[in-house]
Order: C-alpha cells, then sequence, then structure tokens
C-alpha cells in the first residue's frame, strides 16, 4: 500500500511539473515583474490591492495560457529541436487534448478574474496579447517571415501597460514607452540565440534571420539593436519617469548589451552567442527593478 502511494505521489508529482512547463513560468516571471513595474509606476502611492493581486494573478494565467498554446501548436517542431524536445508534448509525456484543455481552462480563469476583479480594458489587452502570441506569431509569423520576432513583439512587449491598466482602468503614453522599451529589446534578446541554434531553425525550416540572412547580418542587426535600445532606455529619464539611479544604472546596462553585441560580431567564441542571450535577460530584468528602486528611493 505504502509503495503504491509513493508511485502514485512521484506520477503526480511528476505530472504536475509537466503542466508548470507547458506555461514557461521562467518568462512568465519575468512578464509579471514588468508588469509589476507598469503598476508601481502608474500611481504615486500604495497600489490598490485588489487590482495588484488580481491583475497579476490574472495576467500570469493567461501569459502561462499562450505559452502552453505555443507549446500545442509547435510540437512538430519542438520534437525536432535538441532545445526542445524534452519538452512535455514532443517527449509524450501528456497528451494534445489535456494540453488543449489545460491552456483554455487557465486562460479562461485569467480572462475572468480581470474582466470581473480588475477592469475590462486589462481583460481585453491581455486578450488581444494571448492572441498575438499563440496565433499570429506561433501559428502564421514565425513560418512566414525572417521578421516574425519583430512584428510579434508587441505581444510580448504588452505586460508593463497592462500592469498600468490594472490601476488606472486608462491608457497612458509614459506605460507605452516601457511597451517600446520591451518591444526593441526582443530582436536582439532572441537573435543571439536564433543564431546559437542556427542549425536547429534550419533543420525544423523556420526562417530565422540568421537562416535566411546569415549570421553576419544578424550580427550586425543586433549591434544596431542594442545601440536603438540603448537611446530608448534612457527616455524614462528624460520624460520624468525615473531620475539618476535609474539613468545611470541604465547607461551601465546599455555599454554591457553593446560591449556582448560588439563581441559577438567583431571577437565571437562559440558560447557568445548563447552568453549575449542570457545576459540580455539580465538586462531586462535588472533594468526595470532599477525604474522600481528609482521609483520608491529617490
Amino acid at each position: 500500500m505504502s509503495r503504491a502511494l509513493s508511485i502514485s505521489e512521484v506520477k503526480s508529482r511528476s505530472s504536475w511539473r509537466h503542466y508548470l512547463t507547458l506555461t514557461k513560468p521562467k518568462v512568465v516571471a519575468l512578464m509579471l515583474l514588468t508588469a509589476l513595474v507598469g503598476m508601481c509606476l502608474a500611481v504615486p502611492g500604495a497600489l490598490p490591492l485588489q487590482q495588484s493581486i488580481l491583475g497579476l494573478l490574472g495576467i500570469g494565467l493567461m501569459a502561462g495560457s499562450a505559452a502552453a498554446f505555443n507549446h500545442l501548436i509547435d510540437r512538430r517542431i519542438d520534437a525536432i529541436m535538441f532545445r526542445t524536445n524534452k519538452r512535455p508534448l514532443p517527449s509524450q509525456q501528456i497528451t494534445p487534448i489535456r494540453v488543449f484543455t489545460f491552456a483554455f481552462s487557465i486562460g479562461l480563469i485569467g480572462f475572468v478574474m480581470l474582466y470581473a476583479g480588475v477592469n475590462a480594458l486589462t481583460a481585453w489587452l491581455t486578450f488581444a496579447s494571448l492572441l498575438g502570441y499563440a496565433v499570429v506569431y506561433t501559428m502564421y509569423l514565425k513560418r512566414a517571415t525572417p521578421q516574425n520576432i519583430v512584428i510579434a513583439g508587441i505581444a510580448g512587449a504588452m505586460p508593463p501597460l497592462l500592469g498600468w491598466t490594472a490601476v488606472t482602468g486608462e491608457l497612458h503614453g509614459n506605460a507605452w514607452l516601457l511597451v517600446m522599451i520591451i518591444f526593441i529589446w526582443t530582436p536582439p534578446h532572441f537573435w543571439a540565440l536564433a543564431i546559437h541554434r542556427k542549425a536547429e531553425y534550419a533543420k525544423a525550416d523556420i526562417p530565422m534571420l540568421p537562416v535566411t540572412h546569415g549570421e553576419e547580418y544578424t550580427k550586425t542587426s543586433i549591434l544596431l539593436y542594442t545601440v536603438l535600445l540603448a537611446i530608448i532606455c534612457l527616455l524614462p529619464a528624460l520624460v520624468g519617469m525615473a531620475g539618476m539611479v535609474y539613468w545611470v544604472g541604465s547607461a551601465f546596462l546599455s555599454a554591457g548589451f553593446i560591449g556582448w553585441a560588439w563581441k559577438l560580431k567583431f571577437n565571437p567564441n562559440e558560447k557568445t552567442a548563447i552568453e549575449t542571450f542570457k545576459f540580455s535577460i539580465y538586462h531586462l530584468m535588472l533594468l526595470f527593478l532599477l525604474l522600481l528602486g528609482d521609483h520608491y528611493l529617490t
């Protein structure tokens, strides 16, 4: 009896982990950080408790739903690529119908939570972001053009705006500025990974920029985007959203990203692309933490 219970518990725990994997929790966590910063910058004092908690939960659930739909739609491609072939669907640890049910359910719960407990604007904007990532990008753009991640980047850049609207109920130019930062950050972030996994994308017949235009063209694009990003990242200080703490910190982070992009272009080794990709994640996380710290400390 105890042995049977132990095996059952292991299977249950394993299944729980598979469902968690479907939501891409690390990606969602970074998105929620940017949504939280959007909330904090939107109001001068304490955050409204209900809108903040339900807003983050609803945004997180719908982001997880979009990620799970991405797993479902891309299961054939994931089976081909080494980076993704151990995901729950290609490794047959879970069935497609269960993934669909799970993705639909948490997406619906998230939408209802936002619509009923936060506001309709945030609910519909989050739903539009889900469609943009799970349907427009995953089902069409990813396979249609090497500019896929540029065009679809707006969907992944929306969390700060969603956080802003969750606590204010309205759109604001400063929120769109935060969206612009992530929108410009996304191509150099993702193209660095695409260079590292170029052979796999080619094998899966996905027209990522390094596959269609070559690595050197992609490296030049990454470098130019990091320079543009450095300029965009200064705008919150220029419009009064942030002060000197953010200004200085942003400059250092941008210099680091440009430095990695320069190395990738002119002095790379076999690990430079993936190291540039990893730095870009820290860049965005620390940039938004700087915005948060500057908001409350200055």
